[in-house]
């Protein structure tokens, strides 16, 4: 018997993401047991929430019309639809990027009381961060961590560009310390590109971290709770294009995402096990993806998604179906052990 009744994916968020999120959580609703659950789609953005569209336990979807949208209540997490009060007993969490990826939808859920299926709303918070997220791991002895430099808006000041190139070589990546999809990640190759980088990078986030430049091959790998352990699926090799896995080549095609990856059996349980142990030293819970950088034999830690892509082509299906695994009964089990 399951322990939820009526569960609430949410897509959407304030930041540019929303699109990829939108699809994210569509995909994630369709995919959830309609035997188990009475599914209902919120679309949230910049404050406003509303309900998209539902499908009742063993029913078809329903779309509801922009402008006849029920708003959420957010006093107890409820909408009214048909002068029926539908309380949610369980978030599903697809916003990537604020609020949702940041601890902010977390920590107004875990005040409801309201379980859903990310990371709590403090790991949420360090890891949407990334230069608060390697902190917590650059003295481990599993993974390391590029050398950076940490950036804030009125650090920006003339002769800041050669102090960081003279810290950390060219190329580097300047990338925004929040946010995801490769928004605002430039490669500076050039002194003269820096300037502008920082820019980029600053349009997209509040603090912004200069990285020193690792040469390899890009690796990720999925892990979640199934109530028992935690299970980390297949690992991907991501082969680009692209200077690197940017927006570009993560959604128009520009890049090729090889499941199972071409490496030894010894180094996907290397990869495998790294992730278990980045998982529990950051108190994740839910599922997680870990990027990695692999140069030479060093593994390098890039940063830990907590709310990955869901799409019918994004990396984590793509590992449940390498695994033999029903990307119905996974959601089933990530929703029954969150």
């Amino acid at each position: 018997m399951s322990k939820y009744n009526t569960i609430a994916v949410i897509y959407g968020s304030d930041s540019s993401e929303w699109e990829i999120s939108c699809r994210s959580g569509e995909f994630t609703a369709s995919r959830i047991d309609g035997t188990k659950y009475n599914v209902y789609e919120i679309f949230a953005r910049f404050g406003r929430w509303s309900l998209a569209a539902f499908r009742k336990r063993n029913s078809v979807r329903t779309i509801l019309p922009e402008n006849c949208r029920p708003e959420i209540d957010k006093t107890d997490f409820s909408v009214t639809l048909n002068g029926e009060k539908v309380k949610f007993d369980f978030a599903y969490i697809m916003q990537h990027g604020t609020p949702g990826e940041n601890g902010l939808m977390q920590g107004y859920l875990e005040m409801l009381g309201i379980p859903f299926s990310s990371c709590s709303s403090f790991v949420s918070t360090i890891t949407f961060d990334k230069f608060t997220c390697k902190n917590y791991l650059r003295n481990v002895d599993y993974v390391k961590c590029a050398d950076d430099v940490f950036i804030r808006q009125d650090e920006v000041t003339p002769g800041l560009g050669d102090k960081v190139i003279s810290a950390l070589g060219l190329p580097l990546f300047v990338k925004p310390t929040d946010g995801g999809s490769s928004f605002g990640v430039v490669k500076v190759k050039q002194a003269d590109e820096f300037e502008g980088a920082v820019k980029t990078a600053f349009s997209e986030g509040r603090t912004v971290i200069a990285e020193q430049f690792i040469p390899g091959r890009e690796l990720t790998n999925a892990v979640y709770f199934n109530g028992k352990e935690l299970v980390a699926l297949p690992v991907i090799e991501i082969v680009t294009e692209h200077e690197f896995f940017d927006y570009d080549a993560k959604y128009n095609g520009f890049s090729e995402e090889i499941c199972p990856a071409r490496i030894s059996g010894e180094l996907t349980a290397r990869i495998q096990e790294a992730s278990r142990k980045i998982y529990r030293r950051l108190g994740c819970s839910g599922l997680v993806r870990v990027d990695y950088i692999l140069s030479g034999d060093d593994l390098y830690f890039l940063e830990v998604n907590t709310i990955p892509g869901m799409t019918s082509a994004s990396l984590v299906p793509k590992m449940v179906r390498t695994a033999g695994m029903d990307i119905t009964d996974f959601l089933t089990e990530i929703i029954e052990n969150s």
